[in-house]
């Protein structure tokens, strides 16, 4: 009979990878929720600081994954795992008891981080951006 790691050990813990909560990415690359319910391009350090907040247990690691083209991109790279049930087999967050539930709940808020919010207040700036287009096609002239 082998013994079994406990469920505090970070070997049994979930992983989480950007791609899976990518609403850019299809299923066969890696998306693991709805296309509706994903997030625009996320990134480790957004799944962390979201799951920091909620009061998971969580690892961040300098892993890629598999189903990424550019490994060495560093804005790609991140993986975190997430405690999700306590030794005695209990759910750590009643809320959210299985993989799914945590994809969905990260998929959720972090949309509504100050830098996701601060960014898209930027994206009414860019139309400023369109005026250096103007310029560029006179100087092609």
């Amino acid at each position: 009979m082998a013994l079994e790691k406990p469920f505090s050990d970070k070997d049994r813990f979930i992983c989480i990878y950007p791609a899976y909560i990518n609403s850019r990415k299809t299923i066969p690359q890696g998306r693991r929720i709805a296309q509706e319910k994903g997030v625009d391009n996320p990134t480790a350090t957004e799944i962390r600081d979201v799951l920091q907040a909620g009061g998971f247990n969580i690892v961040l690691e300098n892993k890629a994954y598999g189903r990424e083209l550019f490994h060495r991109d560093q804005n790609l790279r991140g993986r975190i795992r997430v405690q999700l049930k306590n030794d005695d087999g209990s759910p750590v967050n009643v809320k959210y008891p299985n993989r799914k539930s945590v994809y969905l709940y990260v998929a959720e808020t972090i949309p509504k981080l100050k830098t996701r919010v601060h960014a898209s207040g930027g994206a009414s700036s860019q139309q400023g951006g369109d005026k250096g287009k103007k310029g560029k096609k006179k100087g092609k002239r």
